[in-house]
């Protein structure tokens, strides 16, 4: 039971950065010079981009379709030959890794922000935390033990 709700937090709080990713992500995508989301363009100027679309797509995509295939690896654990190759943690199921990498590449990108704009906002440290939160819960025994590909098998 104690697992269940663990994996019920995960696959919620997967969900809702996909929700976030894809609003921030397209909204960057249709507008390129942020102003849809009041993105200023001051910050573009320490950016290697002529605007915001690259980063919108890199949104969109990784915090954004990635984590629903990986809810749907979570909840369903089916096979995937090309995921399985990408699994470092080889005795664990792909959708789990996966989903630590979801994690680490939030803390990556939260840190690119903060080093290449040289300041913090609120956000940036909701989502550190909201990374952590995931990595946390993810390498619980309980959490672990469900997605060990012997007890899968």
């Amino acid at each position: 039971m104690k697992t269940n709700f663990l994996l019920v937090i995960v696959v919620a709080l997967l969900g809702l950065l996909s929700i976030g990713a894809f609003y921030g992500g397209g909204a960057l995508m249709i507008s390129t010079d942020g102003s849809l989301i009041k993105l200023p363009a001051v910050y573009l100027e320490a950016l290697p981009f002529k605007n915001y679309f690259l980063p919108g797509l890199i949104l969109f995509s990784v915090f954004g379709l990635l984590p629903l295939m990986v809810i749907f690896g979570l909840i369903r654990k089916p096979e995937c030959t090309i995921c399985e190759r990408l699994n470092v943690l080889k005795d664990m199921h792909w959708a789990c890794t996966f989903c630590l990498y979801i994690s680490f590449a939030l803390i990556i990108w939260i840190q690119v922000q903060i080093i290449t704009l040289q300041t913090i906002f609120w956000l940036q440290s909701f989502y550190m935390f909201y990374a952590l939160i995931m990595i946390i819960i993810l390498l619980l025994t309980p959490v672990r033990s469900s997605y060990d590909k012997k007890k899968i098998s």
